[in-house]
């Protein structure tokens, strides 16, 4: 949010209820003003702040706190040790360090006491002593002093020295609008206790690959290759268990498909350090509900893992305390996820009845009978994902992905049809029509995700997608495209398989009733009409192919 953005969202906010608060910070706050009444004004509130003059944090400190009024401590080093502060140049005589780490605790603890909400920003420091190696490791015992005591650590980034000496604004001028931020957030969302259920989903997470398409053995999550963030990730999930964390795994597939690999003796977790195995074709959200409902537990003692981020939209609108996190798309992302995680799931001490909690549930729930809600309509979160889906004409000239797609694709496959490069190619000879479709949207491109093959009739034969892209309605938006092509779309062959249960849900939504195996004539069918509503969600296309 820059300057203008923020006027604009202030001007524009038609009012809402106060949020009255006391805002303490190191030097001066008058430029986050502005910031704070637009951050406020994104959620709904006005910002009622108090913020205190210039350089009396400290003093404000020892003052009783009002009842019921809220305060937040934007603190930095020298807040907690004042010899580390820069406008104060460079410290000369000797210092006694066990006295002053002893007044940086006396100082946090009073504000704990207060009951006070603390932001910390790690700025980097005046030096203390010609050694830079204390000097570094003083520094680190502040950080950990500060998140000891509940403060949420920013970016060192946040600091800017040449403001701070200035005018005494330690904030630099493109971090105002993410402090402010990160003060209303605070605010707004009470400090969670401690989780205790993850849930998290199974393929790309829990191991590389789709066990639905590639089979148990085509997935990933021995410590080498492709699977070594996903062993990481599982060892550290064993040690969560170990510590009395319950662990729920949840999948959009058929149990007997979803349980091979935790079944196989051959992971690190397992079938036994589960709490419970969801897995059906109903909204994960739903799942989640039933399982917090069976295990008497709050639903914000749960954590969610996944890495579709449509996934994690659809669990926080209809379970908004649920706290989601992002598996990350590669090993880059690991070490942020695991400390994220750890934090979730704080343990100072670990008791007998903690080891053995995973048992005593296991005990409790005999089983698992997913909820057949449907789970949130995710409409304006597609929109948002700006979704742009390209069709491309494969009859001609490289078609490996495609051929790929419809021999590789178990769960959205019309009938699980298996064909060679040079069935196609004859196939190709006779007229038929082969198609690709690649979805990109503002996090990137998901690549090719959608095949077809239909014939001169209309008659579908093939129409497969990646499970990547489930939800996304990209299978409406394309068939919504094939309908409106000159030799038009007049049938499919569905057959049903162990696997394809997501084509059945597809096709029973828009037929109405549940299609029995054959061909299925859809002329008579108001189908194009149903699908080409779809399009809302995508833009506009390289070469004008769709819509």
């Amino acid at each position: 949010m820059n300057f203008l953005e923020a006027t604009r969202l202030v001007r524009d906010f038609s009012g809402g209820p106060a949020l009255p608060y006391v805002l303490a910070l190191s030097g001066s706050g008058e430029s986050l003003e502005l910031y704070l009444k637009a951050a406020a004004a994104s959620k709904g509130r006005q910002s009622a702040h108090r913020l205190l003059p210039f350089n009396t944090l400290q003093q404000h400190a020892l003052t009783p706190a009002e009842p019921g009024l809220p305060e937040v401590f934007v603190l930095l080093p020298w807040d907690l040790i004042p010899e580390l502060d820069w406008r104060s140049g460079v410290t000369s005589g000797a210092l006694d360090e066990e006295a002053l780490r002893l007044r940086a605790q006396q100082f946090l603890a009073r504000l704990h006491a207060r009951n006070a909400t603390l932001l910390y920003i790690p700025a980097d420091t005046a030096p203390l002593w010609l050694d830079p190696d204390r000097n570094t490791a003083l520094n680190l015992w502040l950080h950990s002093l500060a998140l000891a005591h509940g403060a949420h650590v920013q970016s060192p980034q946040v600091f800017a020295l040449g403001p701070y000496l200035a005018n005494g604004c330690a904030i630099a001028s493109a971090q105002l609008p993410v402090i402010a931020q990160a003060v209303i957030d605070a605010l707004l969302v009470p400090q969670r206790s401690s989780a205790k259920v993850l849930v998290t989903d199974l393929d790309y997470t829990l191991w590389s690959g789709i066990i639905g398409d590639d089979g148990p053995a085509g997935i990933a999550y021995r410590a080498e290759g492709k699977g070594y963030r996903h062993f990481i990730y599982q060892t550290f999930l064993k040690r969560l268990q170990q510590d009395g964390v319950l662990i729920a795994a949840v999948s959009k597939n058929d149990a007997s498909v979803a349980a091979v690999p935790l079944d196989s003796g051959d992971m690190v977790i397992q079938r036994a350090d589960l709490v419970a195995l969801l897995a059906s074709w109903n909204a994960k959200s739903a799942q989640i509900k039933s399982l917090a409902e069976q295990l008497n537990l709050g639903l914000d003692a749960f954590v969610f893992v996944d890495d579709n981020p449509v996934e994690l939209a659809e669990v926080e609108q209809q379970l908004p305390s649920v706290h989601r996190v992002l598996f990350p798309d590669s090993e880059r992302g690991l070490p942020a996820l695991l400390e994220q995680l750890t934090g979730l799931f704080a343990r100072t001490t670990i008791t007998t009845e903690d080891r053995e909690r995973t048992a005593l549930y296991q005990r409790r729930l005999q089983s698992l009978v997913p909820t057949e809600a449907s789970g949130a309509d995710i409409g304006a979160f597609l929109r948002e994902l700006n979704m742009t889906l390209e069709i491309h004409d494969r009859s001609e000239g490289d078609r490996t992905r495609a051929v790929q797609l419809i021999n590789k694709t178990n769960q959205f496959n019309i009938n699980g049809l298996r064909i060679t490069d040079d069935e196609v190619a004859a196939r190709l000879a006779s007229g038929y029509r082969l198609y690709t479709a690649t979805l990109t949207d503002r996090t990137g491109s998901h690549g090719e995700v959608l095949a077809a093959l239909i014939d001169t009739q209309g008659l579908l034969h093939a129409l497969v997608m990646s499970c990547r892209v489930f939800q996304r309605r990209v299978e409406y938006a394309f068939l919504g495209w094939l309908a409106d092509q000159s030799a038009g779309l007049k049938g499919l062959d569905y057959q049903a398989t162990e696997r394809n249960e997501p084509v059945k849900r597809f096709l029973e939504d828009l037929l109405g009733q549940t299609p029995g195996s054959g061909v299925i004539d859809l002329e008579g069918v108001n189908i194009a009409d149903r699908c080409r509503a779809e399009r809302i969600y995508f833009g506009a296309t390289d070469g004008g192919m769709y819509p």
